[in-house]
């Protein structure tokens, strides 16, 4: 594979076939974007390929793409972006994969190929509502059991939907909706009349 950036893209392409959806360069590295039907496939084909072997996963998180650039974007809603390492081309991939189904977003867990996936996948899970099909153990791992919602998908309430607070009548934790009142946040500078004249 080659070692500079003008030309990673020909033996990835090569290999994937018709798993690849695009391939470009941003922010002075590569990314492929993947058909989700082929997502597990293509990413064994990254590993294990000699042209490509991208040994380690560094990085797997969910992404959000309603309103994405000011509401143009007409794509589907959720995507999961990888960041792939090759120790043996000192190499790297971000791979993305968008979710074919808004209302239940689904892709292939990548557990069985790169182990350190498990956890980046079940923060994905319980931050967007993204289910990765086949993972082991698919659970929260960042908010509380009862949690409601998926706290980082954009129509998710600023607030939140319950809250939690300990009542010492019950001696208990108690869920219940939320008491916070809307306020606008909007920054205001109060500042006197007489405010730097002294200088």
């Amino acid at each position: 594979m080659s070692q500079t950036l003008d030309t990673p893209a020909l033996p990835l392409e090569t290999a994937l076939g018709d798993a690849l959806v695009q391939s470009f360069v941003r922010l002075g590295e590569l990314t492929l974007v993947v058909k989700s039907q082929h997502y597990e496939a293509a990413m064994r084909t990254l590993r294990d390929h000699p042209d490509c072997r991208f040994e380690q996963l560094i990085d797997l998180c969910g992404m959000d793409y309603s309103d994405y650039g000011d509401g143009i974007w007409e794509g589907p809603r959720f995507a999961v972006v990888v960041h792939l390492l090759s120790l043996t081309y000192n190499q790297r991939v971000r791979v993305r994969v968008f979710c074919p189904d808004d209302a239940l977003p689904v892709v292939a867990s990548m557990v069985d190929i790169w182990p350190s996936a498990n956890w980046f996948e079940r923060e994905a899970f319980d931050l967007y509502g993204i289910v990765f099909e086949g993972h082991p153990d698919l659970r929260r791992i960042l908010t509380d059991y009862g949690f409601i919602g998926h706290p980082f998908r954009k129509d998710f309430p600023l607030s939140g939907n319950v809250e939690m607070r300990y009542d010492p009548t019950q001696q208990r934790v108690i869920y219940q909706p939320v008491s916070i009142e809307p306020r606008e946040i909007v920054p205001r500078i109060v500042r006197d009349e007489s405010y730097g004249a002294g200088r």
